[in-house]
């Protein structure tokens, strides 16, 4: 809505417009997502069957290189025109496998914070916490940020954050979301990023971001006294975006399916919507309750 506001005060009332009704679009698909009282039963209600084990079985390095396994096979399907089309229209139907990347890292995200949530004693869903930080580690050396911010998006989430949590963990939770600082235009992250060797999943986000400010800012001719130009300037920049995916794209993990660790994720289906997080959430610490002192 910033950027709208960016938009209206510029005169560019068209972009603005289009902008504004993705937005309200979104945000009512959301809300009748939310409303649906599927989503807020309970996942055992919900006949979630009990996968043996849990989270705390699997080694941290596992859960990494199977979440990294799942996001490659995903990201290598994306076509860069889907991603250059997905800055100008936004449609989920013309961009597939780029909406199915993304709603891949909204459910991994909201899982996590189901499966932490879930956990009625404070120290079990502490337990949890630390295990998805280990796993974020790992994740960081595979050089995948796309699952490293998913969960890093589940951990920091309001409903999880104004939980009770040991000073220590709060602490190691700071350094983690450091990567990802908006300030400087995510300068951190872009630095990190430029010097690692693929293979390697950017975060999507970040890139659809400046596809769209490129497109949003930039004209698509440029009037000279020769008469109506194609803007090269534009092209290059949206060029050398796609490049770095791309460049991406051609690097392979070489990592093998481990199928007691995929069939545990199960899709990442059986997750929590965002009205029921906060409701556990309620529930597990009233609004108004004092804080106990950060161990």
């Amino acid at each position: 809505m910033d950027q709208v506001f960016c938009l209206l005060i510029g005169g560019e009332l068209e972009p603005a417009h289009l902008l504004r009704s993705n937005i309200l679009s979104k945000m009512e698909q959301r809300a009748q997502l939310i409303r649906s009282p599927q989503s807020l039963r309970p996942l055992a209600a919900r006949g979630v069957a009990a996968r043996p084990g849990t989270l705390l079985d699997f080694r941290s390095q596992d859960l990494a290189e199977q979440l990294t396994l799942l996001d490659s096979e995903l990201y290598s399907r994306i076509e860069l025109s889907e991603v250059l089309l997905w800055s100008k229209e936004q449609n989920e139907e013309k961009s597939p496998y780029l909406t199915e990347f993304t709603q891949h890292f909204n459910n991994v995200s909201f899982w996590v914070r189901s499966v932490i949530m879930l956990q009625d004693k404070a120290q079990d869903r502490e337990k949890l916490l630390l295990k998805f930080m280990k796993t974020m580690k790992h994740l960081r050396k595979l050089n995948n940020f796309n699952s490293y911010l998913s969960i890093l998006s589940a951990l920091d989430s309001a409903p999880l954050r104004r939980l009770e949590w040991g000073r220590g963990t709060t602490e190691a939770l700071e350094e983690f979301s450091s990567l990802i600082d908006s300030s400087s235009s995510f300068r951190i992250y872009r630095a990190a990023l430029a010097e690692v060797a693929p293979p390697c999943i950017p975060y999507l986000g970040l890139i659809l971001q400046d596809l769209t400010f490129v497109h949003l800012g930039n004209p698509d001719t440029l009037i000279t006294s020769q008469g109506s130009k194609v803007n090269f300037s534009k092209r290059w920049q949206q060029f050398n975006i796609l490049d770095t995916l791309r460049s991406y794209q051609k690097v392979t993990y070489s990592l093998q399916p481990n199928d007691d660790i995929i069939s545990f994720f199960n899709d990442f289906s059986d997750h929590l919507a965002e009205e029921a997080l906060w409701e556990l959430s309620l529930r597990l610490r009233p609004r108004n309750a004092p804080r106990a002192n950060q161990r």
